[in-house]
This record gives structure tokens, C-alpha cells and sequence, in this order.
């Protein structure tokens, strides 16, 4: 019993502690913004659009996260297949 307790003590603390926390600091004192004074071309504009909404800076970066994934990947085919490595083919070229 004594450990079922300590165990309810335990998670009613880890739950409780992290709003203590974020209560001791009002929301008006933090401010989130990126420094943009020495950026230029994309990454001024990258810097810009995360000031300017967060919304759009998520949408634009779940966006671009895939189309870098499946540049590189036919990059990488291109170039295993220059070299002469078959992807296509599951025959191992041991035997």
C-alpha cells in the first residue's frame, strides 16, 4: 500500500511541478522571434517568415521537409546506378 502511495505522490507531482513552473513567469514577458539582422536571401526569408506566422513557417517546412527527402533520394539512385549498383533488381550477384 505504502508503494502505491508513493507511486500516485510521484505522478500527481510530475503532472503538478511543470505548471508551477510555467505559472511563475507571465506569457506577456516571452516574446519568440529570430534574429534576422545578418541574413540574406533564404535565410533572411526563412528568418522573416518565422517572425511573421508560425502557422504558415510549419506548413512551408512540412512541405519542404518531403520534396528535400525525394530529391535526394533520386540523386542517390542516380548516382548508385552510374556506378553499377542495381536497386531494382533483388538477384544477389554473389551466386
Amino acid at each position: 500500500m505504502r508503494k502505491v502511495g508513493l507511486r500516485l505522490m510521484s505522478w500527481l507531482a510530475m503532472l503538478i511541478l511543470p505548471v508551477q513552473l510555467l505559472a511563475a513567469e507571465s506569457a506577456d514577458a516571452v516574446v519568440i522571434v529570430t534574429d534576422t539582422r545578418k541574413l540574406y536571401g533564404l535565410e533572411a526569408w526563412w528568418g522573416n517568415l518565422y517572425n511573421e506566422s508560425h502557422l504558415l513557417f510549419a506548413l512551408v517546412t512540412i512541405l519542404i521537409i518531403p520534396l528535400c527527402g525525394v530529391t535526394l533520394g533520386i540523386l542517390a539512385d542516380l548516382v548508385m546506378s552510374r556506378l553499377g549498383i542495381d536497386l531494382k533488381n533483388r538477384t544477389l550477384a554473389e551466386h
